[in-house]
């Protein structure tokens, strides 16, 4: 039975988390929405909550959130974590904020910490603040962001913006002190009412630390790579037992396909890296109404079975706004997801079994176009980008990827480690 629910963001983020916990030993299923009562298997230790909520209404975000929080209780599980990007994404509106206070509430904890480092995607936390790589959040690509551009790399600020509560900061020299030091710092705030921790990170020992000294917490929130300590916390509790083959995934045959539609820098650099056959969708077109994906579709019907194929939708930041510009975000950015999904239901009519997508709102799509309501957690790819197989009768094999994370060469090795 499931012992640890998460409640994850956004599709790729989920994905993200869930293959960090696989590689700590807890086998692992994400459902695609609020799972429905009794399709959570028995043979799972953890389960992960994709849902759609980082840029929706913060109330809507929170309704939802909740929503997940029920079915993940009625499912057995003890503990709790709120997953979002490892770059905070969040307006001064929320989704961040909103949703931790509903969910201590709804748990009736006292306190919950904030750690969306992950050091090995050069994500850290000093002092409070985010670093990119050598660079503040503020300082990075992030701050373009078209939906959610971080202008303030100081989490307790942005937090603080979010919450009527009181925002605390374990610095990097107390969580370096050991576990015991961290713990009773964070019991010192909560009893001097600081509901919300951030806590300092730069390295993996540091998220081992971390993992030990919340594994009692009801709630902990973070980005995927505070979850590398919580299995041997949960472990060293009696709550987990020992488990091999967390990773396992059936065989699947067929054809392989990328289908790329963020824009972000790290795809652009796989996108510029991909040796197989690339088609780059018309954007323009495709905000103009024309049907691309049958003209798309067409053009990978002669190149399946040849090695793995690429479609892409992703472009520069500047044409980006430039088509947004013209046809509006919310127009231009539904007519592309529209496409993508056609073009994976076509993909998969044509024989194609494996399957790479990059971007959260493209994952999306594609799940949702594909009827995916869950899938099992396999081996990892790249940090924080894990294989997965569909839950069905005839499964298939998706890495779902978010837009930032993965080497340069990912495309072409994720199918070499099939």
């Amino acid at each position: 039975m499931a012992i640890l629910g998460v409640i994850a963001d956004d599709f790729t983020g989920a994905t993200d988390i869930a293959g960090m916990l696989v590689k700590g030993g807890m086998r692992t299923i994400q459902t695609i929405g609020v799972p429905s009562k009794g399709t959570i298997p028995d043979d799972v230790d953890a389960v992960v909550v994709a849902l759609k909520t980082r840029s929706i209404p913060a109330q809507e975000a929170v309704s939802q959130s909740l929503d997940a929080l029920k079915a993940l209780q009625a499912a057995g599980c003890v503990r709790f974590f709120f997953k979002y990007c490892s770059t905070f994404d969040s307006t001064d509106a929320g989704n961040i904020g909103p949703v931790g206070d509903a969910l201590l509430d709804a748990l009736q904890a006292k306190q919950a910490i904030y750690c969306p480092a992950f050091p090995e995607n050069n994500r850290t936390i000093f002092f409070g603040h985010l670093f990119v790589g050598e660079v503040l959040l503020s300082d990075s690509h992030m701050r373009h962001h078209p939906l959610t551009p971080m202008t303030d790399a100081s989490l307790v600020r942005v937090l603080a913006r979010q919450t009527k509560h009181k925002v605390g900061l374990t610095p990097l020299k107390q969580v370096q002190a050991g576990s015991a030091s961290l713990r009773a710092a964070l019991d010192k705030l909560a009893a001097d009412g600081v509901r919300h921790v951030v806590v300092d990170a730069v390295a993996d020992t540091d998220l081992g630390i971390i993992g030990e000294a919340i594994g009692d917490d009801v709630l902990v929130t973070g980005g995927s790579g505070v979850a590398l300590g919580l299995p041997a916390a949960y472990r060293r509790r009696g709550l987990l037992p020992h488990k091999a083959g967390a990773d396992a995934l059936p065989n699947v045959a067929g054809a392989a396909a990328v289908l790329a539609g963020s824009c972000s820098a790290a795809t652009l650099g796989q996108i510029a890296a991909f040796k197989g056959a690339h088609l780059a969708l018309d954007t323009d077109a495709i905000c103009r109404g024309e049907d691309v994906a049958a003209r798309a579709l067409a053009w990978a019907k002669g190149k399946l079975g040849n090695g793995p194929i690429l479609l892409s939708a992703s472009d520069k930041p500047e044409s980006v706004k430039a088509l947004q510009a013209k046809y509006g975000i919310e127009k231009s950015s539904l007519a592309i997801e529209k496409t993508m999904a056609a073009l994976a239901r076509g993909l998969v009519e044509a024989g194609v079994g494996r399957m790479v997508v990059a971007g959260g709102e493209t994952s999306g799509a594609v799940v949702g176009a594909l009827d995916i309501t869950a899938l099992r957690i396999g081996p990892e790819i790249d940090p924080g980008v894990p294989w997965t197989a569909s839950i069905a009768k005839k499964p298939m094999l998706l890495a779902l990827k978010s837009g930032n994370f993965g080497a340069p060469d990912f495309f072409t090795k994720a199918f070499e480690r099939l």
